[in-house]
């Protein structure tokens, strides 16, 4: 396990990597470069799911209520990713549950652009990120849900069965510029994204805290043998108030085709 002890110098140094594809990132310097480093000079589209969860895996209450799960370094680990990636994406769950900013507060950075996968039209329009001043907002919503009013750019895409496809939302958001993109919530979107073979590095963030019940992390559907669950190449760094494993689902060898090949996610919309 390494520790990340990061400063102003070594994150200045991260920024100034963003969006530099040119640059490689080896994983014998220091802990800090070897996670955020794949991030920043990713090549484009990228995708990171992030999931903050606790010692039972649950990454919220049965009411919903996810807010305070992460430790401090935690939530600086999670707003130092939306620093290095172009767009943060939610669920609307997460948004009607936490009505969170999605926001750069903690570290010094660019706020990502700021995507509410928001299928049936369920926001009023009213909720806090539309009028706080911050990064733009995208809405995705399907080609046929409620026309509203809202003070963002509304993306109308094919509804399936599952919902929006998440491979129509990375293409629609690469086609604006926005290549490199953070999966953030809730479990739901988390999982169809990773269903769909469409998730590079998993971050899962693990707390000193437990619940006791509750919606689960990652939720995909039953396999029989563990001979067909997935063992991603991971890395495990200690932040501090977390242990975050740092999971490659394209390291060499590893056949994530057989995620897509899941039909359904069968998880709780929780957030």
């Amino acid at each position: 396990m390494r520790m990340i002890e990061m400063n102003n110098a070594l994150w200045a140094r991260l920024l100034a990597m963003r969006g530099r594809c040119d640059l490689a990132v080896g994983p014998g310097c220091d802990p800090a470069l070897a996670l955020y480093g794949p991030i920043a000079t990713a090549g484009e589209p990228f995708v990171l799911a992030q999931v903050g969860q606790s010692l039972d895996g649950r990454v919220a209450t049965p009411t919903g209520d996810a807010r305070d799960i992460s430790g401090p370094d935690g939530i600086a680990h999670l707003h130092r990713c939306r620093a290095l990636v172009d767009a943060v994406i939610v669920g609307v769950g997460t948004v009607k549950c936490d009505d969170p900013r999605l926001s750069v507060r903690v570290v010094e950075g660019p706020d990502p652009v700021r995507v509410i996968v928001d299928c049936r039209a369920e926001l009023s329009g009213e909720e806090r990120l539309f009028d706080d001043g911050g990064a733009p907002v995208i809405l995705l919503q399907a080609h046929d849900a409620e026309h509203k009013r809202y003070p963002a750019e509304v993306i109308r895409i094919r509804r399936h069965a599952n919902g929006l496809d998440p491979r129509a939302i990375v293409d629609v958001l690469g086609q604006r510029g926005l290549g490199r993109i953070l999966v953030e919530g809730g479990a739901r979107t988390i999982a169809r994204f990773i269903a769909g073979g469409l998730v590079d590095r998993l971050h899962v963030a693990i707390a000193p805290l437990i619940i006791g019940s509750g919606p689960t992390g990652i939720c995909l559907p039953p396999i029989d043998q563990l001979s067909g669950a997935t063992r991603p190449a991971a890395s495990v760094y200690n932040l501090g108030s977390d242990i975050l494993f740092d999971c490659n689902l394209r390291s060499e060898g590893e056949d994530t085709s057989a995620f897509a090949k899941r039909d359904q996610v069968r998880v709780a919309d929780h957030a």
